[in-house]
């Protein structure tokens, strides 16, 4: 089997390289606006593709992969930007429509919890999407689009929403990397919020192993939350880390308030990934 995995030099994209090329059933493609270096894993093939401007055959260009892990998204951490849906679906339609036509069996797309809006608890996939800022949005009519396509074109698809990660390689205005930041300098403190916030958390390695598995084992599974199915609070998360690393750095709760564009208490539902990813 051959996988193309697009934004391969990003946060996620990183680790669900490494995992892909955990695989001996695969053969797996990286693709990215940048030229290789240390993030792609040694002897993996490599190709540079501004997805605004792919070349007509570029299913061909990638190698006509059995499956593509569509993780490549721009204007990110910047959830509000209109950019999301004033030009970068469309961008990312006509890329996929491009690759879909040309005979693409197999496609996993990455979407986001933010495509629930502002609902709280345990957010399953059979709720109606109702996002509540342009990125959420831009997501969810991607998906409808994608769905329309596959019913017209065949392919198999699979719309992996992911919640909340953290890890190595995070941008670094992320919790996990200011914190980690913070303890290497020495610092007293560590200002953050309340931290009363319930969220979904996984550390982006797992993330990538279930990207993975759901590409690979599961295709066509359709729309599909990607988290741990547990509530957990930011300040746990937090003191979790802080135990990891022993570092004599305390906590300034309350410092930040808490954000305006997303419930206080939502996590995700796993069952349904449970349920595919179980041996048969």
């Amino acid at each position: 089997m051959k996988i193309a995995i697009t934004g391969a030099s990003g946060f996620v994209g990183r680790h669900v390289l490494h995992a892909a090329a955990q695989r001996k059933d695969v053969e797996v493609v990286a693709v990215s606006r940048h030229a290789p270096g240390a993030w792609l894993p040694s002897g993996m093939r490599h190709v540079a593709l501004d997805l605004a401007a792919p070349p007509p055959d570029v299913f061909a260009v990638l190698g006509q992969p059995d499956v593509l892990i569509h993780l490549a998204w721009s204007g990110l951490p910047n959830y509000q930007s209109r950019h999301h849906y004033e030009t970068h679906l469309a961008e990312q339609y006509r890329f996929l429509q491009l690759l879909a036509a040309a005979g693409l069996p197999s496609l996993l797309c990455a979407g986001t919890c933010f495509e629930y809006g502002m609902r709280s608890g345990e957010l399953h996939e059979s709720l109606p999407p109702d996002p509540r800022n342009p990125y959420g949005f831009a997501k969810d009519a991607l998906r409808r689009e994608l769905e329309f396509l596959a019913a017209d074109l065949g392919f198999k698809l699979s719309w992996a929403r992911l919640f909340y990660m953290y890890g190595e390689g995070q941008a670094p205005g992320s919790l996990y990397s200011q914190f980690i930041a913070a303890g290497i300098s020495g610092a007293a403190e560590f200002p953050m919020s309340g931290g009363e916030q319930l969220r979904d958390f996984l550390h982006v390695t797992d993330v990538a192993q279930r990207l993975v598995r759901l590409a690979c084992d599961a295709p066509g599974a359709g729309i599909v939350n990607v988290c741990s199915g547990r509530p957990t609070s930011v300040r746990a998360l937090v003191e979790g880390w802080l135990e990891v690393h022993r570092w004599p750095m305390k906590l300034a709760l309350g410092h930040y308030p808490y954000p305006a564009y997303e419930p206080m208490a939502f996590w995700g539902s796993s069952a349904k990934l449970t349920r595919l990813l179980e041996p048969t």
